[in-house]
């Protein structure tokens, strides 16, 4: 039995999943600035400071590894490798991270 975090879209299995991959969304931009790394809309909203987003490492980490050709696996795969941590807790991080990029519209699966 598979036990999964990442959040499953309705029909989908976790191989399914693992297997999407992401791009951005062009009309954002990420850059580190100083100690932060953030995230903001280059079209709509670039006036509006409630646009703009601050990513925590792990986030900023997975901002940078989407790239249209990566799969979710091969994310949590480079995650696992660089960060001290389990299986479950990246794919926790993972699942939420990809969530809030789809809710903000940075990402979208291909």
């Amino acid at each position: 039995m598979y036990n999964h975090i990442l959040p499953l879209p309705e029909g989908e299995s976790p191989m399914q999943l693992l297997e999407r991959r992401y791009s951005k969304n062009p009309d954002f931009v990420g850059r580190r600035i100083a100690d932060e790394y953030i995230l903001v809309p280059i079209r709509e909203k670039v006036g509006d400071l409630r646009s703009i987003f601050t990513l925590n490492d792990t986030a900023a980490r997975v901002w940078e590894l989407i790239d249209g050709q990566r799969t979710v696996g091969q994310i949590k795969t480079t995650l696992l490798e660089e960060y001290a941590t389990t299986g479950t807790e990246v794919e926790a991080d993972l699942g939420t991270i990809l969530t809030q990029f789809e809710t903000i519209k940075s990402v979208h699966a291909n």
